[in-house]
């Protein structure tokens, strides 16, 4: 199975970077869902937004986002937050 290569960096740090299978990200156009094989877009992250990065083992990462862009080019995807900060997921679904 096809995978992305993801990084997600705010001004400071870099936050988080490997490999997922699906990337979801709100932007001023709404959801958007990256998969691999996307083709390239620039968009720019809603405030206050949300990325999800859903990994192959099932696990899925969210960041809370400020600011920013998604962008998505043949090597990857590259969410640029001013701010990222991790939520903690609750039990419930």
């Amino acid at each position: 199975m096809a995978q992305l290569q993801v990084e997600l960096v705010a001004v400071e740090e870099k936050i988080w970077t490997g490999e997922a299978e699906m990337v979801v990200a709100r932007t001023t156009e709404g959801e958007l869902g990256v998969l691999p094989g996307h083709a390239p877009l620039l968009g720019q992250l809603a405030e206050p937004g949300q990325v999800r990065i859903k990994l192959a083992d099932g696990e899925q990462l969210t960041y809370e986002v400020n600011g920013g862009f998604l962008s998505v080019t043949s090597s990857g995807v590259t969410v640029l937050a001013e701010t990222a900060s991790p939520v903690t997921e609750s039990a419930s679904h």
